[in-house]
């Protein structure tokens, strides 16, 4: 997750409801799938060219789901929202991809917008990519930003299969199918997380080094991120169970208090992990700590052992002529053992006060 934070210098001084795009271009083309389906097993399926063809969708009686991935044609995101009567201040958030978590009721329609995750299997890189969501009593709009893949695959193969709950509910159901598939993404994440986490404590204890410590900063760069576009999402989900609009039925409220229930979950193992990081600095400098003092530790014994050593050297290197053991056939050998034994007596004494 290389930069978050967007940039919004470019919005300054303009109106409210000014469509500019905030945030970094990645997709070179709108792409607009529309999938139409009702309750009898009717499924439509299309890619849209010509975004006035989604009006003739907009006052049916069956549910359609419009997804348009890529944000920078600002000339079709403006046409669709006309044609679907969305408030300007709703299409300037839609195009500006720094917006936290938030559900907006707009009466004949509500916009919820929350963040999805894109994990690079062999990087382990993770790129976030806001998602608007604009519903009426029968018509889902979805807005990317238009990274390649989402994960609402097994969504649309469960509408074109034409069976199951899904194509017989309305479109709060599809809402709560769309989050959910959201929500069970930030699962993955973090069990990535929890990996890495594991692997870093290890390292700490056994060989902690500068790169260790550049990974602890990265890392919690990462989870603060992932906290910041979390936790609003709680706020937003107990709107949504509570009832707040009239758009999202009773029966829906029970799924939706269930991924209420994956949300919480996620933030604790969030605040878990930041807890878990924020420790990790106190570790890295007690390892780097005890490595320094068992250094200083064999450096201090070898140091006390060759003090005596040392004096009986100096003792014996004076220069007096008639110092007795000059003159003895075993003086030099003898000093020699001395200090041997001293050595050993010393190193012996260490071993039992268990310092070394």
């Amino acid at each position: 997750m290389k930069n978050f934070l967007k940039r919004r210098s470019k919005k300054q001084g303009l109106p409210p409801g000014t469509m500019v795009h905030v945030g970094d271009k990645k997709s070179e083309k709108v792409k607009i799938t529309l999938l139409d389906y009702d309750d009898n097993g009717h499924v439509t399926e299309k890619k849209i060219d010509d975004v006035n063809i989604c009006k003739e969708f907009r006052d049916q009686t069956s549910m359609t789901w419009i997804d348009l991935e890529g944000l920078n044609d600002l000339d079709a995101l403006s046409a669709l929202g006309k044609q679907f009567d969305l408030h300007p201040l709703v299409m300037e958030d839609i195009v500006n991809t720094d917006q936290r978590p938030k559900m907006e009721d707009f009466g004949e329609y509500v916009y919820v917008v929350l963040k999805m995750f894109h994990l690079n299997e062999s990087t382990n890189e993770i790129t976030p990519e806001q998602v608007s969501i604009v519903f009426g009593s029968h018509f889902v709009l979805t807005f990317q930003e238009g990274i390649e893949g989402d994960c609402f695959d097994n969504i649309r193969e469960r509408i074109r299969s034409g069976k199951g709950k899904l194509v017989k509910m309305s479109s709060d159901y599809l809402v709560y199918s769309l989050i959910d598939s959201i929500i069970d993404t930030y699962f993955t994440i973090l069990e990535k997380f929890g990996d890495k986490i594991e692997s870093l404590e290890i390292e700490l204890i056994n060989n902690p080094n500068k790169e260790t410590l550049t990974t602890i900063y990265e890392l919690k760069r990462e989870i603060i991120f992932l906290r910041k576009s979390v936790w609003p999402l709680r706020e937003v989900v107990g709107r949504m169970e509570r009832g707040e609009t009239e758009l999202i039925s009773e029966t829906t409220h029970v799924y939706l208090r269930d991924i209420y229930d994956h949300t919480i979950n996620t933030l604790d193992t969030i605040e878990t992990y930041r807890d878990m990081l924020s420790g990790m600095l106190d570790i890295y400098l007690s390892s780097i700590s005890n490595r320094l003092n068992e250094v200083m530790k064999v450096l201090t014994i070898i140091t006390t052992i060759f003090i005596p050593l040392s004096f009986i050297a100096g003792v014996y290197g004076m220069n007096f002529k008639d110092m007795p053991e000059l003159d003895m056939n075993y003086g030099y050998p003898a000093v020699i053992a001395i200090m041997l034994v001293i050595a050993i007596i010393m190193v012996i004494m260490f071993k039992k006060k268990k310092w070394i």
